[in-house]
């Protein structure tokens, strides 16, 4: 029946020089691609030094025992050299997409699954509900300690001022949510009392950035998204941050310095979980943006609350208490890892 049409197609195609290629499709085939249509759409992203065939192959049962169907699977990750696969320093890293439609049978269980998975195989994976604002984000917001820096700076000030073993049992109870931060962040200054001021200096020149990060924030700054700093550390470093890596916004905490001595106390409201996701929340509505369309990436028990009311909420190399209650977790890659949670590809943020 469809032999005058086609041949009709193929005298066009002939005259305008063109080459096409057809493929007929079956009547099942075609009522399953029309019982498809309107169904939720999901977002799997595999995140992985190296991924291998059984990780997709261990993805897919999965996907299929939920009564799920995979659309489509796609790299977002640039292509792998042959030689690097032999070298046993190389750091490389992969991301696969897996676009997924369906009712499913529980969710909330196929979510646990993919967790189980992950941390069998030694990998990242992430579920998102596939809508309009997951490649529609605008304002990225950073935590700074353990997440664009590396490792925590009042743990460098206190070992500075003798007291860094003390200082560092604290910070770590504080971001693994033990102990209430602002009581603990007070108690923490106090011992740096005394401290001369060029200590700052000293520290500062030799922070760190986290794997990923430069190209993480030039990427969104070429792809014209904001950024932020809303950190629970000190304004004198994350400004050092901000302008290295030329983010919009920074907030944090003022260490207070009198007559070139740390006093131990510090100047204003402190930043804490409630305060930086107040700092969102405003910043969100100067960019006229809504919360669905914000990015927060953190590590510690203070980020929670901001990771928890931003559309996509990142915990980063995070304390298992804020893996276990973010969104979503990266935790084999580096900072840059969030653009493949964002959707973009390699070849994008190369562009």
């Amino acid at each position: 029946e469809t032999a005058p049409v086609l041949k009709d197609v193929l005298f066009r195609l002939h005259e305008l020089d063109v080459q096409a290629k057809f493929e007929p499709v079956s009547e099942a085939s075609y009522a399953r691609w029309v019982s498809h249509q309107g169904k939720p759409r999901h977002i799997v992203t595999l995140l992985a030094r190296l991924i291998t065939a059984e990780h997709i192959a261990r993805v897919t049962e999965v996907t299929a025992a939920e009564g799920l169907n995979i659309d489509q699977i796609s790299r977002l990750s640039g292509r792998v050299p042959l030689d690097s696969l032999d070298r046993p320093d190389a750091v490389g890293k992969a991301c696969v997409e897996f676009s997924i439609r369906g009712e499913g049978r529980d969710i909330s269980a196929y979510r646990k699954s993919l967790l189980e998975l992950s941390s069998q195989m030694n990998v990242d994976l992430a579920y998102q509900e596939d809508t309009v604002y997951r490649r529609h984000r605008r304002l990225v917001v950073f935590d700074m300690d353990s997440t664009l820096i590396e490792g925590e700076v009042i743990d460098e000030l206190a070992a500075e001022a003798g007291v860094g073993e003390a200082v560092a049992t604290i910070t770590a109870r504080a971001m693994a949510g033990e102990i209430d931060f602002q009581q603990s962040f007070r108690e923490r200054v106090a011992m740096l009392k005394g401290l001369d001021e060029k200590v700052l200096d000293r520290i500062a020149a030799r922070l760190r950035l986290s794997e990923g990060a430069e190209h993480l924030v030039q990427t969104l700054k070429t792809l014209g998204y904001r950024t932020a700093i809303l950190s629970g550390g000190f304004t004198f470093f994350a400004e050092q941050i901000r302008q290295l890596l030329n983010i919009d916004y920074m907030f944090a905490n003022e260490l207070d310095v009198s007559h070139g001595r740390v006093s131990g106390e510090v100047r204003g409201q402190i930043v804490d979980g409630q305060r930086k996701a107040e700092l969102l929340r405003e910043l969100a509505s100067r960019e006229n943006v809504s919360l669905e369309q914000v990015v927060a990436v953190g590590d510690g028990a203070n980020d929670l609350p901001m990771l928890s009311i931003a559309g996509l909420g990142i915990a980063y190399r995070a304390k298992p208490v804020v893996r276990a209650n973010a969104q979503q977790a990266i935790s084999n890659l580096g900072l840059d890892g969030v653009l493949y949670l964002m959707g973009i590809r390699d070849r994008d943020a190369s562009g």
